[in-house]
């Protein structure tokens, strides 16, 4: 019977020491959702987006997560999980700070490319505008060279009322309103300059000297104006593009008194009207 008493005073004595041992070897403990605070502020930390734009929050949480992680006892769980609590808080208003800022220079960043692409595309559209005036410019120096190329060669005169075509008795025989033969190489150059031009009408006068009557050489006149019409007309020149007139011998330029002066007043005139 001693021996079982003293068995059992054994056994006791090892489950106290078991009991204490077990007691030391637990100890404070770091309070629970510390390490995963610790997991956010490391995430933070690495992101090469955020990490250079809360420095400040940053210091200020990680101070906040080391107090979170330090070991408390048992009956502190309520200081731990507060630490733990504010330590999550001081991650989160980083992480906003960072996440706004970055946001911001976005912003700031695609406002001035945009601003880059808006000037880029003024400066491209400034210099075609310059390009096409440069090229009309050209254009039109170079038409202006043909245009009065072509007058040259119809030996015709710019005036206020227009090109003027002046086309001598040559055209028809003495008293008569039919063109001569030799009538055609000048009106075909005048037959380009009308299709080259196709908004440009023509009028067309004729004009006699003062041989004969009055009325004779008006209708001499109109006939003849009316023949050179006839020509154009079969060219493929349209009709209400042609004008006639027959004004005799009212409109003199040279003096009738010599053969010479009622040669030049023997004549048709075309005035190629200026363009509206």
């Amino acid at each position: 019977m001693n021996q079982n008493v003293k068995r059992g005073g054994m056994l006791v004595a090892l489950l106290c020491s078991s009991l204490v041992v077990a007691s030391c070897a637990t100890g404070p403990t770091a309070p629970m959702g510390a390490e995963n605070v610790r997991g956010k502020l490391t995430t933070l930390q690495e992101d090469p987006n955020l990490a250079d734009r809360a420095r400040m929050e940053l210091r200020d949480a990680e101070v906040a997560v080391r107090l979170a992680e330090q070991p408390l006892p048992d009956d502190d769980a309520a200081l731990g999980q507060h630490r733990v609590y504010m330590a999550d808080r001081a991650v989160a208003i980083a992480e906003a700070k960072a996440t706004t800022r970055y946001a911001e220079d976005q912003r700031t960043r695609f406002g001035e490319e945009r601003a880059a692409a808006r000037l880029n595309a003024r400066t491209l559209e400034v210099s075609k505008a310059r390009e096409d005036a440069a090229e009309a410019a050209a254009l039109a120096m170079q038409q202006e060279a043909e245009y009065q190329s072509q007058i040259a060669a119809l030996q015709a005169e710019v005036t206020d009322r227009g090109v003027v075509l002046t086309l001598g008795d040559v055209l028809f025989a003495t008293g008569s309103a039919k063109l001569q033969g030799g009538a055609s190489s000048n009106l075909n150059r005048l037959v380009d300059f009308l299709n080259q031009y196709p908004d440009r009408n023509a009028q067309i006068e004729g004009h006699t000297d003062n041989v004969g009557s009055a009325d004779y050489n008006q209708r001499l006149s109109q006939d003849r104006a009316d023949s050179v019409r006839h020509y154009l007309t079969q060219q493929g020149i349209a009709s209400q593009r042609l004008s006639t007139s027959g004004l005799g011998m009212d409109r003199p330029v040279a003096n009738n008194d010599t053969p010479t002066g009622r040669q030049q007043n023997r004549r048709v005139e075309i005035i190629i009207e200026n363009p509206s």
